[in-house]
């Protein structure tokens, strides 16, 4: 589906969570419009004319966006850190750009102006919310001789009222437990349950849809939005077989298939 953009454009306070493709959320929380990881454009790669192509499009135009306030970076991997998009987004908004350790001259290099660079535990306030970069397993790097080094993480957004956390990618691991010790009341968890397998080479860095459930229970999250899935081919299973592998495993740890909520590309669940 095609998100027009008008609801998101008129919404004062409430908050919302909007599935652009891939790991590009638009959160609004308290006032205040946050993008993760955006990605619109046709590959994931260094190349324009090579490497993964996108299998469906953004589901809303980066022109039907509300005025985006603040772009949060998990990592720096290509699909992660599109600078064809983050350039389009600075020249229409000038966000301030949270991220990793060590990624900021790459992003001032491409004429991104307002980057705040962060370690894992770091909080920033903007307005009534504080934006925490909480830590992940997984690995960084954007060509053969720059593995891991620069930061990779996920973040906490807390708001007045809710709180929101965007996973990034990442294995499992007991920072989900350590990070539900700090945020015991976590409204809505972004989390990513594609690009899976196989599990051999996948599980240090990608949870499966199984782990995506055990890392919702560890977070004592209410609601859980999946991502990073139908979007681009990264990985050897079925591009739809995640949401209903992940309907199974919630069923399994006998939680309610109410607390999954699975949108469709472009569209916006207000909560």
């Amino acid at each position: 589906m095609h998100n027009d953009g008008k609801a998101l454009q008129t919404n004062a306070n409430k908050l919302t969570v909007t599935w652009v493709g891939h790991a590009t959320t638009l959160v609004q929380i308290d006032g205040v419009n946050i993008l993760t990881d955006p990605i619109w454009s046709e590959r994931c790669s260094p190349l324009s004319f090579a490497g993964p192509k996108r299998y469906t499009p953004p589901g809303i135009s980066i022109e039907n966006l509300p005025k985006i306030d603040v772009i949060i970076l998990s990592h720096n991997h290509y699909d992660h850190t599109d600078l064809p998009s983050l350039k389009q987004l600075e020249e229409k908004f000038h966000p301030l750009v949270l991220t990793g350790l060590g990624n900021k001259k790459l992003l001032l290099g491409e004429g991104i102006q307002n980057v705040k660079e962060m370690d894992w535990w770091d909080e920033v306030k903007i307005g009534s919310l504080q934006l925490t970069f909480t830590p992940t397993q997984h690995f960084s790097g954007r060509g053969l001789f720059d593995r891991d080094e620069t930061l990779w993480g996920s973040f906490m957004i807390s708001g007045k009222q809710e709180t929101v956390y965007f996973a990034g990618d990442t294995g499992y691991y007991s920072h989900f437990k350590e990070i539900a010790s700090r945020f015991p009341n976590i409204d809505v968890a972004i989390l990513p349950i594609g690009a899976t397998e196989p599990r051999w080479l996948m599980e240090p860095v990608h949870v499966d849809p199984k782990e995506a459930v055990r890392s919702f229970q560890d977070l004592k999250a209410k609601f859980l939005v999946p991502m990073h899935y139908m979007t681009f081919v990264l990985s050897d299973e079925p591009l739809d077989s995640p949401v209903p592998r992940t309907k199974e495993a919630m069923k399994e740890s006998g939680i309610s298939e109410s607390a999954l909520i699975p949108l469709k590309i472009g569209e916006t669940r207000f909560f």
